[in-house]
């Protein structure tokens, strides 16, 4: 039956209790009970929320002096948070909170301005208040214990910025019971954000969550300061502790799950679609000029703005040695097992990241003027060639391919592949010696030959990306040679080019690389050349490939028995490196959530050629028909793109079948012929008639069968005035679309509900943006 909200005897034994922890609140607040109370007295869910809110009301009014308040203030806000994903999950209970009058008695009506608050708002507001309020959640500093304590209203917070950093440089002394404190009241704001997680994805960015929307607004007069804190907390985290082996066994680290969070609050108040934003500090304005004459108002979003901003060097340096930092955690290797301290929020680090360079283009230039862009490629190529057989992590596949390919739009990221790999982080991949290039082409060639199928929408990208970096590639090693060979060699089969309606544009992205490098780079490339020559069969018979309906039928049939999309057999691996671990599978129970579909490289990219002082220039979507690519004009590419909007399993059945998804296609002698006409191979046709001769007539003369004679041949040669005149560079830079902005939402609240298990905020409640699924 209905209690009278002036009970207070009864309301205030949700809150009184001294010694309860978040984890006792949700053991003893059972959902079912949650869930019955909501059905059955409705009146009493809303009292209790709203007397909860009101305690953290009074609490951030009166700045929390005594034991019995923050206890008070902490209980609330455990209870809110168990409480409010029931709320979301009812789409008849979703409005409550923004509602103004929750009916209940409101006491004396003699604040009438603060009442026409919706209940969210005066929510967030108490909560930004609560963060910074002296002696519960940062230092006060006053000195004196007399009544002279500091009136929470006339604080300034950016006196109290949590950690030094981006524009603060005082490091307050630690203390765990203000960062466990700060941790619960995050946990809270994730919670009201995360209303975003019981609405189903929709290609309409425009739904802005208000949650977050009224948070990041000027209404949040701690925007600035609390945005500052969650960037610096982040950034300067360390957590090897201390340099003490085993030292984080001895003490418990407050510090990690206030980072953890503070990571999730700050990627889910940056969830902003850009390609919908006209501001220049946010779009893709690759000249800094916009932005250093007068500053745009920006987006309304303060927090992206703020982030938009960011310009000093020693800022940036900042950030991007943070972020390295704990990227590169995981990978530190130790002599003795389990001595330092592993992180487990790279996925949230690797979304902030994206975010910096998606949103600050300074930020991104900053990245690329340094080798520093190396400590970034070498933790996301680790956790790509380590997650490359786990289905749960298809995520973090997609998140650091993402980034690899916005990096790669830019000419900088090329020229610093060039800097010699000597790190020996232990991975399953084969020993090498060369470059940060060759790391990562046999990494891309291990994912595409090894990784499990839902990778396969990826293939596009990963082969753009070399593309990109390809016109800057000093020297390939001969390992990473051989694997650019295999992965044409396997692309090229008659089985696989005919079996899919968008297969042979890998051989349009492979072709391209030889070229670039040929044309642009032949002098160092002797190990490519040399591999080009030694595989010169394939090339011709691309040149040659049947295009009668007989011979494609028959190419058609000598689909391999298994699901593998490529033979493993002539790529010799060799041995790994030493110290490293096979890439596992998910283990059979691991949860995992569902991703909406990315755009296809079409959408994700637009092509720009780059000129002959440097420059790039965005070519015309009319003349992208032309282009050296030959991709088919749009009436033949109708076969859908290769991750249209479609679920997975179809996705992985669409690659390895004959037809589309429409159930439709099949390859006919017109389509081959139309594609086949456009294959780019003039230059490695002249350069194989030109060497092949020379190579031959050497190894007659000699009676050689040692390459090193015949390397040493090619490294002196020349095809200057031999080959055709070069082609312009294409590179194909990374746009902003509503696609991958819904993308990053489903991925990013996937990622926040299943790392907060402790307390399980969402567990078991009726989340519609994705799917729980179990591996």
């Amino acid at each position: 039956q209905p209690v009278e909200a002036t009970d207070d005897a009864f309301w205030d034994q949700f809150w009184a209790d001294t010694a309860t922890s978040v984890q006792d609140v949700f053991a003893l607040v059972p959902a079912a009970e949650i869930r019955a109370v909501r059905e059955e007295s409705p009146s009493n869910l809303a009292t209790l929320c709203y007397k909860a809110v009101e305690k953290l009301v009074q609490g951030a009014e009166s700045g929390c002096h005594t034991e019995k308040e923050r206890q008070i203030v902490l209980n609330c806000c455990r209870l809110l948070t168990r409480i409010l994903p029931y709320i979301f999950e009812d789409p008849d209970w979703r409005g409550f909170f923004w509602s103004t009058v929750p009916g209940a008695g409101r006491g004396g009506g003699d604040e009438d301005d603060e009442n026409a608050r919706p209940l969210a708002e005066s929510l967030l507001l108490a909560v930004t208040d609560l963060l910074f309020c002296p002696d519960f959640t940062v230092q006060s500093h006053r000195r004196s214990t007399v009544d002279t304590a500091e009136d929470i209203h006339s604080i300034d917070s950016c006196e109290y910025i949590w950690e030094a950093g981006v524009g603060f440089a005082h490091s307050p002394q630690p203390n765990y019971i203000h960062d466990l404190n700060r941790t619960e009241l995050l946990k809270l704001l994730l919670t009201c954000f995360s209303e975003a997680m019981y609405l189903p994805p929709t290609s309409d960015s425009s739904n802005t969550n208000p949650w977050v929307q009224f948070f990041c607004s000027t209404e949040n007069r701690h925007a600035l300061p609390l945005f500052t804190s969650l960037l610096n907390i982040v950034c300067a985290y360390d957590p090897v502790g201390y340099g003490i082996p085993y030292n984080h066994l001895l003490f418990s680290d407050y510090r990690e799950p206030l980072v953890e969070v503070a990571a999730q609050v700050l990627i889910v108040t940056l969830d902003y679609d850009s390609s919908t934003s006209s501001s220049p500090t946010v779009d893709g304005t690759t000249t800094g000029t916009a932005m250093d004459d007068v500053d745009p108002p920006g987006p309304d979003n303060l927090f992206v703005n703020y982030l938009s901003r960011i310009h000093r060097e020693e800022d940036f340096q900042f950030i991007l040695k943070g972020v390295a930092r704990l990227l590169s955690n995981p990978l530190v290797q130790t002599y003795l097992p389990n001595s330092a301290k592993k992180i487990q929020f790279h996925q949230e680090l690797l979304v902030l990241f994206w975010k910096l360079c998606d949103f600050n283009k300074k930020f991104l230039f900053f990245v690329l003027k340094s080798s520093d862009v190396l400590d970034i490629l070498v933790p996301i190529l680790y956790f790509l060639n380590d997650a490359r057989a786990d289905q749960s992590r298809v995520g973090l596949m997609h998140i650091g391919v993402f980034i690899l390919l916005l990096l790669s739009g830019e000419r900088n990221f090329g020229v610093r592949l060039n800097k010699p790999y000597s790190v020996r982080v232990p991975m399953d991949i084969p020993v090498f010696t060369g470059t940060h290039a060759d790391l990562l082409i046999i990494v891309f060639h291990k994912i595409i030959t090894s990784g499990h199928q839902r990778l396969q929408p990826l293939f596009d990208c990963l082969l753009t990306i070399v593309v990109n970096v390809s016109p800057y590639l000093k020297s390939l090693s001969m390992v990473a040679a051989n694997k650019l060979l295999h992965l044409l060699e396997a692309f090229s089969t008659t089985w696989f080019l005919f079996s899919a309606v968008q297969n042979h544009h890998l051989i349009f992205f492979l072709l391209e690389v030889f070229n670039n490098i040929i044309q642009y780079q032949f002098d160092g490339n002797s190990n490519l050349v040399y591999a080009v020559i030694r595989k010169r069969n394939v090339f011709h018979q691309l040149a040659n490939l049947p295009t009668d309906s007989q011979s494609i039928q028959k190419g058609l049939q000598r689909k391999k028995k298994t699901s593998e999309p490529i033979s493993r057999t002539n790529s010799q691996d060799g041995v790994s490196m030493e110290g490293s671990r096979p890439a596992a599978p998910a283990e059979p129970g691991t949860l995992k959530t569902s991703l909406v579909a990315t755009p296809g490289i079409d959408k994700l990219t637009e092509k720009s050629q780059v000129s002959e002082d440097g420059t790039m220039r965005s070519l015309e979507p009319e003349a992208s028909q032309l282009s050296p690519e030959g991709n088919p004009p749009a009436a033949l590419s109708d076969g859908e793109p290769w991750s249209g909007e479609v679920s997975h399993s179809r996705r992985d059945r669409r690659r390895l079948s004959s037809a589309s998804s429409s159930g439709q296609w099949t390859p006919t002698p017109d389509w081959v012929m139309s594609w086949k006409s456009k294959l780019p191979l003039q230059t490695i046709m002249r350069l194989l008639q030109v060497l092949v001769p020379q190579v031959e007539k050497i190894c007659i003369d000699k009676g050689l069968t040692d390459e090193s004679e015949i390397l040493k041949f090619l490294q002196h040669g020349t095809l200057v005035g031999l080959l055709p005149v070069p082609h312009p560079i294409l590179i194909r830079k990374y746009q902003a679309n509503s696609g991958t902005a819904m993308w990053f939402r489903t991925y990013m609240w996937g990622v926040i509900y299943l790392r907060n298990v402790d307390p399980p905020i969402w567990y078991d409640t009726d989340v519609k943006l994705f799917e729980i699924q179990r591996v």
